[in-house]
């Protein structure tokens, strides 16, 4: 059963400058993570309720807890924290992770 790691993004005060430099630094830096099967980004367009808070949520998808947990060891983990610390992305997200789709109990 997969398992998946999730970075909720709150909405940036200048989305131009977050935008380049989630897409042109952060994702190619989060793509060498060992282990990891699939990185889905999706652009949040509309909010139901409320204001509009929320911009990317970016799903991390590994084939099962073992290997996410050898992926946060990795060097390549450690080089997207570092990145995402250098553009300010940390002060914007919330992370956490997630039993695979299906894993009801």
């Amino acid at each position: 059963m997969t398992v998946s790691f999730f970075a909720l993004y709150r909405r940036p005060e200048d989305a131009d400058a977050f935008d380049s430099a989630y897409f042109g630094t952060h994702v190619p830096i989060v793509a060498g993570t060992p282990g990891l099967l699939e990185n889905k980004v999706h652009r949040v367009k509309r909010q139901l309720v409320g204001e509009p808070a929320y911009y990317l949520l970016a799903e991390l998808v590994f084939t099962d807890a073992e290997a996410m947990k050898a992926a946060f060891k990795s060097p390549e983990w450690g080089a997207s924290g570092a990145n995402l610390q250098e553009w300010g992305g940390m002060d914007l997200v919330t992370m956490f992770t997630t039993d695979g789709p299906g894993a009801a109990g």
